[in-house]
């Protein structure tokens, strides 16, 4: 090849981008050391673990301002806490102030974070179980119809999960970037969740945060599996918009959520009806209620607290929502449909809603996926929903269901 030849083909070729901070702070995490969390506002990295929060009878708030003040006590002058809560409310929290932080801007404001996502790196043989199996989960879908047909509730989000086993343990650093280009506008994090256990994934609902005096909520309820046509994938987001058991499903959980965060706020505003969110799945209902806090003091943490489980991870009436879970999964959903986040000392902070996501320990990696059940509901529809919500993570690990 000649000179001016390879010097011409030389010009035609993009210069590498440079990877901006965000992506740094991604490409940067480890596991069982690091907590990691992405949000359309920030990039967080913590490092080792300097406090822990602990598990014992006092109300959550109190302990996470003590953890809070002994490390600014110890020196620290910005400390903030960051993990993960269950879906069960008296068990045991993973949150902790890391020995440090470093912050970002989003990942989606970082060009490398936005090219389409690496390959899995050829990792196969995934052994792949059902729990429970397809039909098993539509006969409980089958059965909670029946209940509230016959009046008993009005709702319950019933969950299936995947256990996958991998021939070595998987990489949780590549699995993290992966998740985090796939939405680069959504919520990537990997946190410890328990001894030897990370829990991992990329969520596209904000319940809530809390940034000086102003709070926001982003319920999402009402879904719709994404199309590889453009036509077919508009027509389905249309018709989502259109469809009155999703519309019905969603005004339940937004009805809930201005009712949890009224007496925090003496005006919420409310949009009339929903919007479209889409993530590389999914098409979702969204509402975005926003409102100034009435009460200085009131932290995120307080108003996640508030509105957990919202009708969208649980249903309602909640109680009995949580039995009819309990009757009907045969499984513990741990950190699934608790949530993540973190908070500082004054009180700002973002509480993410703990879905598509899973639990990894050592070479195996438990999926869940949930689907919301009304009286119009289909077994058939409500399976085929939890399977496109594992589309996030099988994508990410290589993994096929």
């Amino acid at each position: 090849m000649s000179a001016s030849l390879t010097e011409a083909t030389a010009s035609l070729t993009p210069p590498p981008v440079a990877p901006g901070a965000a992506t740094v702070l991604l490409d940067a995490y480890r596991p069982a050391t690091d907590r990691f969390l992405a949000t359309p506002r920030h990039t967080l990295l913590g490092h080792g673990t300097a406090v822990e929060v602990p598990h014992d009878t006092r109300p959550l708030t109190e302990r996470v301002r003590e953890a809070l003040e002994a490390r600014r006590c110890a020196g620290d002058p910005a400390p903030v806490v960051v993990g993960s809560l269950p879906f069960t409310p008296d068990a045991p929290p993973a949150l902790a102030v890391p020995e440090s932080v470093r912050w970002a801007p989003p990942l989606r404001e970082d060009p490398p974070a936005v090219l389409p996502a690496p390959g899995t790196g050829g990792r196969t043989g995934w052994q792949v179980k059902e729990v429970p199996a397809p039909e098993e989960y539509g006969a409980a879908v089958a059965a909670a119809v029946r209940r509230m047909r016959a009046g008993e509730f009005d709702k319950v989000v019933l969950a299936r999960t995947l256990e996958l086993t991998a021939p070595h343990e998987p990489d949780l650093t590549a699995m993290l970037g992966r998740l985090a280009r796939r939405d680069p506008a959504g919520y990537t994090f990997a946190v410890p969740s328990g001894p030897g256990r990370t829990l991992i994934g990329a969520s596209p609902e904000l319940l809530v945060a809390r940034h000086g005096g102003r709070l926001t909520a982003n319920p999402l309820a009402g879904s719709a599996p994404r199309s590889a046509d453009l036509a077919e994938d508009v027509r389905r987001a249309a018709a989502l918009l259109e469809s009155a058991k999703d519309l019905h499903e969603h005004a339940v959980v937004v009805d809930a959520v201005r009712e949890a965060l009224a007496p925090f706020c003496p005006r919420l505003e409310v949009p009339g009806r929903p919007t479209l969110v889409r993530t590389a799945a999914m098409w979702h209902l969204s509402t975005t209620v926003t409102g100034e806090l009435a009460d200085p003091d009131a932290t995120a943490l307080d108003l996640a607290l508030a509105l957990h489980p919202t009708p969208a991870v649980c249903g309602t009436p909640t109680d009995v929502a949580r039995a009819v879970i309990a009757e009907s999964e045969p499984f513990d959903r741990g950190p699934y449909t608790g949530m993540v986040g973190w908070q500082d000392a004054d009180g700002d902070g973002e509480w993410v809603v703990t879905i598509r996501c899973a639990e990894a320990e050592g070479r195996a990696l438990r999926l869940f996926a949930g689907a919301g059940v009304v009286a119009a509901s289909s077994p058939e529809a409500e399976t085929a929903e939890t399977g496109a919500k594992f589309r996030t993570f099988l994508d990410a690990v290589g993994a096929a269901l």
